[in-house]
């Protein structure tokens, strides 16, 4: 329910209430003018929240022209939702800003990145929530945010919170009283949703057989973001140099000849995680008309992975789209009786 809606309900509890308090009955003018004092507050209410997305919607357009931009309104956001509404002093303020570690956050380029990935996001969120949102438009630009990320994964190192957090719940939303969206859509609330972005808004136009062919490519897009996030963000060990002391007594070690130290989550991800989402590729791909070349790969992939914990269910999935599909009887109409 959107903040309009909840203060029309108020509204007309309000009036109500006032009306049930009264032993006489409403008259036909009554009516009339309480419908008009109803639609006027409802106006007023919806045309004082519109006010307040416009000034938010263009104060964060304004924060995404630089690094600085963004930064000060992320300070000035911080301020007022920490700070000010909490009833603190102006310099308590100042002494946090001081602190080495903030220091070394705010000076952080990958920081002031995730600022903007989130003031970028927060406003497809709030776009997708409107009743005439262009989900096609949304989508596109969301795939733009969501493909620059992965793009920037290294720089991005050690912003993962920044980037998981709901949008609505950012200093960004709180400052301006923009938290409460429609969820009625399935706009994710965060960039690196990956299953629910792509799942929700890029799959869903194209299982087709005209598009399957790009639905593929989506797919592949999807797991390899998938894996750049386990290694970049996923114990921080997927992209480290070898140690140069693992060999001992200071041997000369050739790190070209030397694989990179993989994390626990990138062998999972290899193992467990890669099969699955290829299998649930290849599951939407046959649905989508792709059948042929889909079967291929399925059968591939369970000869290939007799030992995952998946298999069997692969299995049953496999042999489920292949039983032919029952043909509904046509039922002739029947003759009128004359």
């Amino acid at each position: 329910m959107t903040e309009a809606m909840r203060i029309l309900a108020i509204v007309i509890c309000a009036a109500l209430t006032t009306a049930a308090a009264r032993a006489d009955a409403l008259s036909a003018a009554d009516r009339e003018a309480l419908l008009e004092s109803l639609e006027k507050l409802r106006d007023a209410a919806t045309a004082k929240v519109d006010a307040r997305f416009r000034i938010a919607m263009n104060a964060f357009r304004d924060a995404l022209a630089s690094d600085e931009s963004a930064m000060d309104l992320y300070l000035k956001c911080y301020d007022k939702v920490n700070f000010e509404d909490q009833g603190k002093d102006k310099a308590a303020f100042l002494i946090w800003r001081r602190q080495d570690d903030v220091k070394a956050k705010l000076g952080d380029s990958g920081f002031k990145l995730a600022l903007k990935i989130q003031l970028r996001w927060l406003i497809l969120t709030l776009q997708a929530s409107s009743e005439k949102a262009n989900m096609k438009l949304i989508g596109a630009e969301g795939q733009e945010v969501v493909d620059g990320m992965f793009q920037n994964a290294d720089k991005l190192r050690g912003q993962e919170q920044e980037l998981a957090q709901a949008v609505t719940s950012t200093v960004f939303a709180r400052a301006y009283e923009v938290g409460h969206v429609d969820r009625e859509n399935k706009w994710p609330l965060s960039p690196i949703q990956l299953e629910a972005f792509y799942g929700s808004i890029v799959f869903p136009p194209l299982r087709s057989l005209e598009r399957v062919e790009t639905l593929r490519a989506a797919w592949n897009k999807r797991i390899q973001q998938e894996l750049i996030k386990v290694e970049a963000w996923g114990g921080g060990k997927g992209r480290q140099p070898p140690n140069p002391k693992s060999k001992g007594h200071g041997e000369k070690i050739d790190h070209k000849n030397v694989a990179p130290e993989k994390s626990p989550e990138h062998e999972r991800f290899v193992t467990e995680t890669l099969p699955e989402l290829q299998w649930q590729m290849e599951m939407d791909l046959f649905r989508s008309g792709d059948e042929g070349g889909a079967a291929k790969r399925m059968l591939l992939q369970i000869r290939n992975h007799p030992e995952h914990k998946s298999c069997r269910a692969w299995s049953e999935d496999f042999k489920n789209l292949l039983k032919p599909k029952p043909v509904v009887p046509v039922v002739p109409p029947a003759t009128p009786v004359e």
